[in-house]
């Protein structure tokens, strides 16, 4: 049973691996960007739970932050993503500015959630 089972993994993670290596560069930098603002959120409630949680706004704030930045970063991915039928008319630069713009008004409200 766990032999089947360590051949299934095996050609999952060898599937997963073919597949990504065709993806374009231009989504594997999102995806990079997205991972690197996730793996952030999670060193800060980390330290949070380490530390302590004194300015509990500025944790929230920090918090909020990487995950909304995120969660705009996905929906570049799937906009700029070519094989995606629902956004084909849709210019990727158009997609970008769209990123940037939601960006500064999410960092403009936790600018402001911080006091």
């Amino acid at each position: 049973m766990a032999k089947s089972t360590s051949k299934d993994a095996q050609a999952l993670i060898h599937a997963l691996r073919s597949a990504y290596a065709a993806t374009p560069t231009n989504l594997k930098i999102i995806d990079l960007y997205v991972v690197f603002a996730v793996v952030t959120a999670l060193i800060q409630v980390v330290y949070m739970a380490i530390v302590g949680s004194f300015p509990f706004n500025s944790f929230l704030s920090g918090v909020l932050s990487c995950v909304g930045t995120a969660v705009l970063a996905v929906c570049l991915r799937i906009q700029v993503n070519k094989e995606n039928k629902d956004f084909k008319d849709l210019p990727p630069e158009r997609a970008f500015a769209d990123f940037v713009l939601c960006n500064l008004v999410l960092h403009l409200v936790i600018m402001n959630f911080l006091g």
